[in-house]
């Protein structure tokens, strides 16, 4: 949403464009960046960071510098949304470049220091400052508590546990039960004893006051190297698994397989020219209708762009670490496994396509944040810098195993959940309510909760960020 500026595009989309010449090697395709309206200079740094990731795509990074070289005139990571994405953008982008001289790489990122504890906190900024994870912990919340309605003995599994507020939540809810509250057991796993620490007191003392049964069983690791033996899942315990923002992280592989697959001399090459309108399926306070009705020409495909993508629902990378944390977590019979993720595709096999999803995605979610946290700049440009930068940097400038930002819409993790004989089970209509009454009663204009097939989607304005799915699984007997 660009609201700094005060001015208006004064001149037609159409004649905007003629002005502008993106032919690789020109050193200032545009001859008065700095006198450009706000509205005027987001679409032009839509083109020139589209042109950039055409020639890092290609391999031709000269070309490439030239065009940072311009971004960087224009780009602020404490400008407008337009400007503030671009930088984080050619960030990474560079990053990119960079690793082509893998010394180089290294050595300017030899004293780089890498603060679990500021990883936290930012995600406790997130947390306060914009209410989608609270509308996530509320719908969650609320299946638990329909699916375990009669139970005595709950086990919650927490798939990434750094914020007490979720359960807290809960346990109000389970403590006003008729029949009384059950003895409640949260499994907790996040990769910082401190953070397992601190959640543990704080649930426990909340679990006190309101006189529930509890216990608090840390596991100190990354996800990926979970040993579900660990969980200490016993007999009678119903089972409850929460995932948020989380699961994508087991989607990380070695690409070079699938690009083998997908490089075949029977797989035809061609350019998938959609790709250039999704950036511009922005929502109408973000950039207006006049930027969604331009195309943006990518005028040089490369040959990262020449592979085609698996775009369909059918098509799905392969994904062992997932699969296997599947089967094994199936075995355990939980009652319910409730899924938040990002609705994205950051998980595509080509540079461009990731680009692409990736700038439309974020020029939301910033706007968004921006709308909410106006207030705040500091707080905000931590996020942006702490967390949604290096998840940037991390869909564009890595690849293979080191890439593990790897969202999937809806439509993939369906598909990913029933192919492991989990069955879809619909989310709370009531839950759908309570997080309704959160945004209105906080004023949080623009965000939105829409219902789709039993699944849920939360959305900016006319953009899906997230999806929310509840699962079950499939018995044989």
């Amino acid at each position: 949403m660009i609201q700094e500026g005060t001015s208006s595009v004064t001149s037609s989309p159409h004649q905007f464009f003629t002005w502008m010449s993106l032919s690789p090697g020109l050193g200032s395709p545009f001859p008065w960046p700095r006198e450009l309206k706000s509205e005027e200079r987001g679409l032009y740094l839509i083109h020139l960071l589209v042109a950039c990731a055409n020639h890092v795509a290609a391999g031709s990074l000269e070309n490439a510098n030239i065009y940072l070289e311009q971004i960087s005139q224009l780009a602020s990571p404490d400008g407008d949304t337009m400007q503030r994405i671009a930088a984080y953008f050619t960030e990474a982008l560079a990053d990119r470049m960079l690793k082509a001289w893998p010394g180089l790489h290294k050595a300017l990122n030899s004293t780089k220091i890498s603060s679990v504890s500021e990883e936290f906190l930012v995600q406790k900024l997130f947390f306060e400052l914009c209410p989608i994870l609270k509308l996530a912990y509320i719908i969650t919340n609320q299946a638990i508590v329909e699916a375990m309605e009669g139970e005595k003995m709950v086990h919650i599994i927490d798939l990434y546990s750094f914020e007490p507020a979720q359960w807290i939540n809960l346990f109000q809810t389970f403590s006003s039960r008729p029949e009384g509250p059950p003895h409640l057991r949260i499994t907790g796993i996040h990769k910082q004893k401190e953070v397992l620490k601190q959640m543990a007191l704080r649930l426990t003392e909340e679990a006190e006051k309101l006189n529930i049964p509890f216990q608090f069983n840390p596991i100190v690791c990354r996800l990926e190297n979970l040993d579900l033996e660990s969980l200490r899942v016993k007999t009678g315990e119903a089972l409850a698994v929460s995932s948020v923002l989380e699961l994508h992280s087991l989607l990380a592989t070695d690409d070079e397989m699938l690009r083998r697959n997908i490089n075949s001399p029977s797989v035809s090459k061609n350019v998938n020219s959609n790709q250039s309108h999704r950036v511009l399926q922005m929502n109408q306070r973000t950039f207006g209708e006049w930027l969604q009705k331009e195309p943006v020409h990518m005028y040089s495909p490369s040959s990262d762009l020449a592979t085609p993508s698996p775009s369909s629902p059918l098509s799905l990378a392969p994904a062992p670490k997932l699969w296997s944390f599947l089967t094994a977590l199936r075995a355990l019979s939980p009652k319910l496994m409730v899924v938040t993720e990002q609705e994205s595709n950051h998980n595509g096999p080509t540079l461009m396509e990731r680009a692409m999803e990736a700038l439309n995605f974020y020029a939301a979610l910033f706007d968004c944040l921006q709308s909410t946290v106006s207030r705040a700049p500091q707080e905000r440009q931590k996020v942006e810098k702490m967390l949604f930068g290096e998840e940037i940097k991390n869909i564009i400038a890595c690849e293979g195993l080191e890439r593990k930002v790897r969202h999937e819409k809806l439509e993939k993790w369906i598909l990913r959940l029933e192919l492991a004989s989990f069955l879809r089970v619909p989310l709370s209509y009531h839950g759908m309510l309570q997080a309704g009454r959160l945004l209105q009663t906080n004023n949080y204009d623009g965000y939105k909760i829409k219902e789709e097939n039993g699944c849920l989607l939360l959305f900016w304005q006319e953009r899906p960020l997230y999806s929310m799915s509840a699962w079950g699984f499939r018995r044989y007997d």
